[in-house]
């Protein structure tokens, strides 16, 4: 047991042990969903997630953990292998030629298919070709967003697969069915180790152009570190700032205004917003910035959306607070109550770059949110407060049965997710996943970051 940190230092961060950790390839057809099930796998997690260098775009390495396990995930492009054969398609070939790296230095190959579409002549070949690298295969029907598509997975066991897991990627329906999976074929993978070592926060600065990101993080750092010009799109590059802030550290991410695709016209500029976009995936916490003065658009609820499903712990800061009054604010908060009701958990502060004022909240409430976003709950106390939640407020019922839940626990952090072992996975319906959510925020006390609920069907109990 690791001794307790001084008060109000982070916790004991999670080290990932990436050496010795098994390989997990998602490989299949193009667009089938590898990449969404690569995010929905790495994404929410702390570990930074990137390309690696000197390989195309199309093979992106990852980690992820899950029962306290460790393992490396590579995304590979389409396994088209009909497309390979032709001579005039160079790219194709490539991409194939990588997603045959990947299996050649994986444990384990998930090959994802799509529930929609049944087997098709593409995925007999690829499931061939699979078959003579004689590694492990997980085959992964997704797109099983419901009943008429699980019925549809059953079509592809004519592949020649043992056991089909149906998900959906884009909802994170039994994905954790999927992880567990995973680890029965790779119950040797590292466990991950809570150690006493405190590394720098990493805070991203996101928002529309010309909000005060840089102008921001110059008063932070206290100096002209970043340029800051009224000209919107200044900032291109991300630029990362080490700061220490009392007895923290942190990593300041400025990055570059994201603004409608639609608007999005030069190269460079498209490149830059990509970017920032990429900015929040290798972040801690995201600082979404907002001019308090030209107020909260529809741009900024789709910024925070795609913080809200990066899994990023969220603080708004609304910058420019002297050019606004108090009548002023309480519109802005009313607003912001309209148009960002699906992120009320974030956490909200008021301040000023060019007068300083309340700036240094900012960081405070970055760290209060990463705390939050880090905590863990034993499953004891989580089922004490579990059994009388439900007793007090059931699931509804669901085609005319009960819908029994068992116990829950927590899976991993940043953000928080729970498990659910149910009877009924398909049965807890969303708004009932909302409310355990919001439940457990309100009592464990989760500020500024999304809490994750997956149910997972407990085997022989119905």
């Amino acid at each position: 047991m690791a001794a307790r940190r001084r008060t109000g230092a982070p916790p004991a961060r999670t080290v990932v042990q990436t050496e010795g950790a098994p390989l997990v390839a998602i490989v299949g057809r193009p667009n089938v969903g590898k990449s969404t099930l690569f995010n929905r796998l790495c994404g929410g997690h702390h570990a930074i997630v990137e390309d690696e260098p000197g390989v195309t775009r199309d093979r992106r390495y990852g980690e992820m953990e899950w029962a306290g396990h460790v393992f490396r995930v590579v995304d590979t492009g389409g396994l088209d292998l009909g497309a390979a054969r032709r001579r005039d398609d160079t790219i194709a070939r490539s991409v194939v030629s990588q997603a045959m790296r990947a299996v050649e230095e994986a444990s384990l190959i998930l090959f994802v298919l799509d529930a929609t579409e049944g087997p098709t002549r593409g995925d007999h070949e690829a499931a061939e070709t699979l078959r003579r690298s004689g590694k492990p295969v997980v085959w992964v029907a997704n797109k099983v967003d419901g009943v008429r598509q699980e019925a549809l997975a059953g079509e592809l066991y004519e592949l020649g697969a043992d056991v089909v897991v149906g998900v959906s990627a884009t909802h994170g329906r039994n994905v954790g069915e999927l992880c567990d999976a995973i680890l029965e074929r790779l119950p040797d993978a590292p466990r991950a180790i809570d150690i006493e070592e405190e590394r720098p926060i990493r805070v991203a600065l996101v928002g529309r152009p010309n909000a005060g990101k840089s102008s921001l993080v110059n008063r932070l750092v206290g100096d002209e570190r970043v340029i800051v010009d009224s000209t919107p799109g200044t900032t291109r590059d991300p630029v990362d700032t080490p700061l220490t802030y009392g007895d923290h550290r942190f990593v300041l991410i400025d990055t570059a205004g994201i603004r409608k695709r639609a608007r999005v016209e030069a190269p460079m500029e498209k490149i830059a917003v990509a970017m920032a976009e990429k900015a929040i995936g290798r972040c801690d916490v995201t600082v979404l910035v907002i001019d308090a003065e030209a107020g909260v658009a529809e741009q900024e609820a789709k910024i925070a959306g795609m913080c809200d499903e990066a899994g990023r712990a969220l603080v708004i800061a609304f910058n420019k607070r002297d050019l606004v009054d108090e009548k002023d604010e309480r519109r802005l908060k009313e607003a912001l109550e309209r148009q960002l009701q699906f992120v009320p958990w974030a956490k909200v502060i008021f301040c000023s770059a060019r007068t300083g004022r309340a700036v240094h909240g900012l960081l405070e409430a970055a760290r209060e949110v990463y705390e939050s976003a880090s905590k863990r709950v034993s499953t004891g106390e989580l089922n004490r407060f579990f059994e009388g939640l439900v007793e007090h407020h059931p699931p509804s019922l669901y085609r005319g049965t009960p819908v029994k839940l068992y116990y829950i626990t927590q899976a991993t952090t940043r953000p928080p997710t729970f498990v659910l072992s149910v009877n009924h996975p398909e049965g807890v319906h969303f708004s009932y996943r909302r409310y355990l959510a919001n439940r457990l925020r309100e009592e464990f006390g989760f500020v500024g970051t999304p809490v994750r609920i997956l149910c997972r069907a407990r085997s022989g109990k119905r």
